[in-house]
């Protein structure tokens, strides 16, 4: 039942995905018609809604969902009861997630909006200027793009707005773009220069931390398989007769292990992936 499950959420997954494509080229190469137009028959209808349900289904809630899986398997309502349990984990988990990659886009977008900004200078364009045409090309001053443009468009505090915006995580490095653009302002210094070099090290630092997240991969992979290795035993008991399922549902001694074994597995990855995070705050 398990696998009959897997397999049409699958089924569904994949319809969802590829029936636009198909109907586009049905609609260009079968009739000669233009793609989009015409009513739409129920198969696009279906998979429409499909897609609308997949887009606002997050991740964390196939956690009830397996546990509603397993509560039927099990003949328990103890896995609804963890599946719940897990959904805020899980969805701190994607926050967090997706927390790190706008980090990771935003000093992306520094980096960018460094050596844009070296070139117009280079270019003959005045600072402010120069400031303008570069942010509106790379958007790495985020939220505060709006105070750092008008107050290079209007002769404001420039460094001030670009520390402020460097407030945001991951835009760390606009503090060092408002000491270059201080220190050319104040003391008529070369500011491609500075921004080549603030460019360089930003870059360094950023394929530093690839490299130092590449290299805790493979533990945090590691940490990851032994905590499913408990699933796999469970598979293996089903697949032998054992029913497993039965024994840590229904029986003292089992919900007794049930409860030891998560208490133990949660603890044990945690640890684990503290020890990870650990080692790359520390580099």
């Amino acid at each position: 039942m398990g696998a009959t499950v897997a397999c049409l959420g699958a089924a569904v997954w994949l319809l969802g995905g590829r029936q636009p494509g198909a109907r586009r080229a049905r609609l260009l190469f079968a009739g000669g018609g233009t793609a989009g137009s015409g009513p739409p028959g129920w198969p696009e209808r279906v998979t429409d809604a499909l897609r609308r349900v997949r887009a606002r289904l997050r991740p964390e809630w196939w956690a009830p969902a397996a546990g509603v899986v397993l509560a039927v398997l099990g003949a328990s309502v103890l896995p609804v009861v963890a599946g719940a349990a897990g959904v805020p984990l899980l969805c701190r988990a994607r926050l967090a997630r997706q927390a790190r990659r706008a980090r990771e886009r935003r000093a992306d977008a520094v980096i960018g909006l460094c050596g844009a900004l070296a070139g117009e200078v280079r270019a003959g364009r005045q600072p402010g200027e120069a400031l303008l045409r570069a942010a509106r090309d790379s958007g790495g001053l985020g939220a505060a793009q709006a105070v750092v443009l008008a107050a290079a468009r209007f002769g404001g505090d420039v460094p001030g707005a670009l520390a402020a915006a460097a407030r945001q995580p991951g835009a760390e490095g606009l503090r060092g773009l408002a000491a270059c653009w201080r220190v050319a302002v104040d003391q008529g210094a070369g500011l491609a220069a500075g921004l080549d070099r603030l460019e360089g090290a930003l870059r360094a630092e950023r394929d530093q931390r690839a490299d130092l997240r590449a290299q805790l991969a493979g533990a945090r992979v590691t940490a990851v398989m032994l905590a499913g290795l408990p699933a796999l035993g469970l598979l293996l008991g089903t697949a032998l007769g054992v029913d497993p399922l039965h024994v840590l549902l229904h029986t003292g001694a089992g919900l007794g292990c049930l409860l030891a074994g998560g208490v133990l597995e949660g603890l044990g990855l945690w640890w684990a992936l503290r020890i990870v995070r650990g080692a790359e705050e520390a580099a």
